[in-house]
């Protein structure tokens, strides 16, 4: 270890102090989570966190099968009228009773346009009160994915947030702060004590949850560590119990420490970039009066530039795995042979570029967080270098997820890079957040590059309500191609994920990106 590396080690030690005992789980990543409103950020991170504290209906179990939670029985009364017993004696953390109320005051909440998590309520028109612990879910139409949908529709105190004035969702993008925004008040069986914004998130287990605690975790010290140096040493100095991104350089060094243990997965996330194909003119470009990004012929030149072997070589030291499709193995839709990007050709990319009038390329900013992804900043710097060999020169603008999400998610942006995690475990959840056309409800709520391709939005509209698996699936899998062959978006590659931890911890590996700690335990 390089002196610079202990000295970092070192100086995080007042972040690290936590109580050094068998029961506590000290836990760190690279990046911090954006907010503790569980309605505003479709983030991992966040999310991650937040689903130990805010519970669904439905969960998923260890081997990603929907089980019930706070929902103990759905009935399908007809093909659009769901029946959700809701469970019994649960209470929030601060004692208050869980009831039928809660739930539709949560879902009229996460339907705010403000948020980005309404897609988790795809396809539900209205849910109705039966009595306090009944409600019908109303549908516009058949829904093969609502349960899986359900995973991920947090529940929130209708009573906390009327007290605290968080009834509307947290505005993340123009920078509001909201009490819900701070603090959380939900049924889990861990309560978040705290948060310190790029120190710690801490959480403190809920001896009154309703289910049975299998981990003998107390207490939880989620520390975010931007530096792969840092947290490294961190995880090899004992300041950390459980470290969820590795640095891909130091995977080798840590598998072969006794004192630790790798587990290794995949993760369904695929790392992309997003050129703006809407606006008549880029923000941040030298072309003006038009917009390249427009003509397909030089998204497929900027495609054909990219040496994705080499990135997943050198860059990814073998824990990628090259894309031409926007999901990732292991995500409905998936299919290995059509996932086989063009190799590079910078050839050809020169001849596309001067077909489209940019024999000499063109110039224009790209945004890119450098503390979310695995290797996230490096990856952009080596399209910057790829991209200049065509003439397409690259101002990089690489910066705090916080900010970086702000920017995107104002659309100030003229190219990203951006990774999408598959929560459902289905293509209809990328297809539909990020490349339908943008409305005012959960179609296209992740689009911020300004995709608008009736096409593809009659295929994902379609699939929302097909039941008949095979043609379902022959949807899923017309959309994807489309979105491949016309370069709507530009994959790069779908990350691999090892963990490293002590090896008195156990936990089951969460290819969601979503450590659970109700699956873990420390000795």
């Amino acid at each position: 270890m390089n002196l610079k590396a202990i000295c970092a080690a070192a100086s995080l030690a007042a972040v690290l102090a936590a109580p050094v005992q068998a029961q506590t789980l000290r836990w760190a990543a690279q990046n911090d989570i954006l907010t503790l409103d569980p309605h505003s950020q479709n983030h991992a991170t966040t999310n991650a966190i937040l689903q130990h504290s805010y519970e669904t209906l439905v969960r998923y179990s260890a081997k990603y099968e929907v089980e019930p939670a706070l929902a103990t029985k759905w009935t399908f009364l007809s093909p659009t009228q769901v029946r959700f017993e809701l469970r019994k004696n649960v209470k929030f953390h601060d004692g208050s009773p869980f009831t039928a109320d809660d739930v539709i005051f949560s879902y009229g909440r996460i339907k705010q346009p403000q948020g980005t998590m309404s897609v988790y309520v795809t396809g539900v028109a209205d849910i109705k009160k039966i009595d306090d612990h009944t409600v019908d879910f109303i549908l516009s139409g058949p829904n093969p994915l609502l349960l899986r949908n359900s995973v991920n529709f947090f529940i929130m105190s209708k009573a906390w947030a009327e007290k605290n004035k968080s009834t509307n969702v947290q505005d993340y993008k123009n920078k509001e702060e909201t009490f819900a925004s701070r603090n959380a008040m939900g049924t889990g069986p861990y309560k978040i004590t705290g948060w310190t914004p790029e120190q710690r998130v801490t959480l403190t287990r809920n001896d009154d949850w309703w289910d049975k605690h299998t981990s003998n975790v107390k207490d939880v010290v989620y520390t975010p560590i931007k530096s792969d140096p840092t947290r490294v040493a961190a995880l090899l100095s004992g300041d950390v119990d459980m470290l969820t991104d590795l640095p891909t350089q130091d995977v080798g060094r840590l598998r072969s420490d006794a004192k630790l243990k790798i587990l290794d997965g995949p993760e369904v996330r695929t790392i992309y970039l997003a050129p703006d194909l809407g606006s008549p003119e880029l923000k941040y470009s030298n072309v003006k009066g038009k917009n390249p990004f427009a003509d397909k012929r030089v998204r497929q030149a900027l495609s054909l530039a990219i040496d994705r072997a080499a990135i997943q070589r050198n860059t990814m030291r073998g824990l990628s795995i090259p894309a031409a499709l926007m999901v990732a193995p292991g995500v409905n839709g998936h299919d290995e042979a059509a996932d086989k990007p063009a190799p590079v050709n910078v050839d050809a990319a020169k001849k596309l570029l001067a077909e489209a009038g940019y024999p000499d390329g063109f110039e224009v900013r790209m945004n890119c967080p450098n503390n979310r992804y695995v290797n996230d900043e490096e990856i952009c710097q080596n399209v910057v270098a790829m991209w200049a060999r065509v003439g397409v020169k690259v101002q990089l603008a690489a910066e705090n997820m916080a900010t970086f999400i702000q920017k995107v998610q104002n659309f100030d942006s003229s190219i990203y890079l951006l990774g999408w995690g598959v929560a459902t475990y289905d293509a209809q959840y990328t297809l539909q957040s990020l490349l339908r056309t943008r409305t005012t409800g959960a179609d296209g709520n992740f689009n911020f590059s300004k995709i608008n391709d009736p096409t593809l939005d009659k295929m994902v509209d379609a699939m929302k309500t097909e039941t008949d698996v095979a043609k379902r699936n022959a949807l899923v899998r017309d959309a994807l191609l489309r979105a491949r062959d016309e370069l709507l978006l530009i994959p790069l590659h779908h990350q691999m994920r090892p963990w490293a931890m002590k090896a008195g911890v156990t936990t089951i590996h969460r290819s969601d990106d979503r450590p659970e700690v109700r699956f873990t335990t420390v000795k």
